[in-house]
């Protein structure tokens, strides 16, 4: 067993797992939605980041580029979060916004953890 492969995949599996939990609501309502797991799969996001840095195969680069699309768009939707609620304009829209960009980091968790399974499977033992 390889034990970096191991932590790679339970960072990008978890990096999934937190962006559906905060994704998974209302879109009409910040209600179903936590800051402080926003929070946490950002940072997850950029540990998982991290951990694809030092793959230099052609699905290494891939992995890293899904990775860096989730990473700007949950910063993204942290920033507008903030940017709305210290200027007191949360409506409708706003969250619309950021559960869409949410969405968009999830749609590119997805791809990640599916080429991450691919490639696994196509491995040599």
């Amino acid at each position: 067993m390889n034990l970096e492969k191991v932590r790679a995949g339970f960072f990008i599996m978890l990096a999934m797992t937190l962006n559906f939990g905060f994704f998974y609501g209302g879109m009409d309502s910040m209600v179903h939605h936590n800051k402080y797991e926003l929070f946490a799969a950002i940072v997850v996001n950029l540990i998982a980041t991290t951990l694809k840095l030092g793959d230099r195969t052609q699905m290494g680069s891939v992995l890293l580029a899904t990775s860096l699309v989730a990473d700007i768009q949950l910063i993204a939707a942290a920033t507008i979060w903030t940017v709305a609620a210290y200027t007191d304009s949360m409506d409708v829209g706003m969250t619309g916004v950021i559960i869409s960009l949410s969405g968009g980091a999830l749609l590119a968790n997805i791809t990640s953890v599916v080429l991450y399974i691919g490639d696994t499977i196509k491995s040599k033992r």
